[in-house]
């Protein structure tokens, strides 16, 4: 008769087993099941929520706010700051220029000097941009969100912009603008938190296709 093992090799033989296992169950089995079914029902969410143009081209995402802006003078110069183009809806501020890779605010408070100066100076530029009372200027249009890669902005702003755009473009009347704006409309997450919001870059994707 073989002697029996130790009492410890058999505990981790045990162990080792059951390593297997779980290692089959949770690291292969679940995650093959859990993708499966994301692919199957949910598929646009799971692949990032793409949002593409009318020629199947990638526009971006809908859950991911992006900048609009002129090409620069020269682009290799890293301190020639970004103009934004008249002729799409503008996002709203971001702290960190929309890298999905650096999420987060700028972690200044609200008796800061330099918010302050930095709203300010917003202020006075998006009102000379838009063309409109710097007192009517939406607070969403001065300032960042917490994320810094939110792609919506108020119903308040978006029309703000509607007689920019239209003049830009001269190929799109304000009217048409303000539908596009209604049509983007979202309302408060889960129906009552938070306010209604326009998804800029599904908005400035309808627009590309305006003739």
């Amino acid at each position: 008769m073989s002697k029996p093992l130790p009492t410890t090799v058999r505990t981790h033989f045990t162990a080792l087993r059951m390593l297997l296992v779980m290692t089959v169950i949770l690291g292969l089995a679940y995650p093959l099941l859990v993708t499966g079914i994301g692919q199957a029902a949910f598929s646009g969410k799971a692949n990032g929520s793409i949002v593409k143009t009318a020629d199947g081209k990638e526009a971006g995402s809908s859950l991911l706010g992006q900048s609009y802006d002129l090409p620069k003078k020269n682009p290799s110069d890293t301190d020639e700051a970004a103009a934004p183009d008249p002729k799409w809806f503008q996002p709203r501020p971001s702290a960190n220029g929309y890298d999905p890779k650096s999420s987060g605010a700028s972690n200044l408070g609200p008796n800061s000097e330099d918010l302050t100066k930095t709203i300010e100076d917003r202020r006075k530029a998006v009102a000379e941009f838009d063309g409109v009372d710097p007192a009517s200027v939406p607070a969403d249009a001065v300032t960042a969100s917490g994320s810094a890669l939110d792609p919506h902005i108020s119903v308040a702003y978006a029309k703000e912009q509607v007689d920019r755009v239209a003049r830009a473009r001269g190929n799109v009347s304000p009217e048409r603008l303000n539908e596009l704006v209604e049509k983007y409309t979202e309302g408060p997450s889960l129906g009552f938190l938070g306010q209604q919001g326009v998804n800029v870059v599904l908005l400035n994707t309808a627009l590309a296709q305006q003739k």
